[in-house]
């Protein structure tokens, strides 16, 4: 059972490909109400992190639970309480966003409101519309507006605010921050320092696979001015070097 407030538990996570660990030894919670920074360069251990939560990669070692339910024995009651939004979120050209709405909610079993959903995110004057004919914008709104269909606890986002124009990156960020504040905990995986210093509550800095610091996003990166700066500061080694 996970602690009281906790959401999402990751205790000794670890991933390996063949001789790679991708992933060595990480833990870390996720309270309700909170958002958490996995930040680290390309080839970190973020998004491995996060396809082991989703049960798109079998750890190695370690445990993960979800709402208290153990990720590894029970996935299916685990993955229905997380809604994930990734960088890009791939659909049939041909559907229109109430269609997807009302499929994802009978994936889940949930009985979410879509006309609420389309609502919420913006999306009304476009529910009927073909997905190909909606802006990138557009899409990353309906991609969360899927990761609500079951009504999620936990959200995982992996590198959502990527590629979007500064407006669009300000809507996101502030669904994100009304996600907080109606209790639900969020995971997000970023190497941009401004996005992780605005957002996040407290951050976990991943450094080959490791956490190599945790806590308030001031108290980690301080004055550092570049990611490649703070992994310097934190461990001594240049992102040159660790064959980023």
């Amino acid at each position: 059972m996970a602690a009281r407030g906790v959401r999402l538990s990751i205790q000794g996570l670890g991933k390996r490909y063949g001789k790679q660990e991708a992933v060595r030894g990480i833990s870390l919670d996720v309270a309700a109400g909170e958002i958490v920074g996995l930040l680290g360069p390309n080839g970190a251990g973020k998004t491995t992190t996060l396809e082991c939560i989703l049960g798109l990669r079998r750890p190695d070692a370690g445990t993960i639970s979800v709402c208290g339910i153990d990720a590894l024995k029970a996935p299916r009651q685990a993955h229905a309480r997380i809604g994930v939004v990734l960088q890009q979120t791939g659909l049939p050209d041909k559907i229109t966003p109430r269609e997807a709405l009302a499929q994802f909610a009978r994936l889940y079993g949930a009985h979410q409101d879509g006309e609420v959903l389309l609502a919420r995110f913006g999306l009304l004057e476009k529910a009927d519309g073909l997905y190909e004919t909606l802006s990138g914008g557009q899409k990353q709104r309906l991609a969360l507006a899927l990761a609500f269909a079951g009504n999620p606890a936990v959200l995982l986002l992996d590198e959502a605010a990527a590629g979007l124009d500064v407006g669009m990156r300000r809507a996101l960020h502030d669904d994100m921050r009304a996600m907080r504040a109606e209790g639900r905990a969020l995971l997000i995986a970023t190497h941009d320092m401004s996005e992780a210093m605005e957002l996040c509550d407290r951050i976990a800095v991943l450094h080959r696979g490791r956490i190599v610091a945790e806590g308030a996003p001031d108290a980690v990166i301080g004055a550092h001015t570049s990611l490649e700066d703070a992994i310097l500061a934190l461990t001594g080694t240049a992102l040159a070097d660790s064959g980023r």
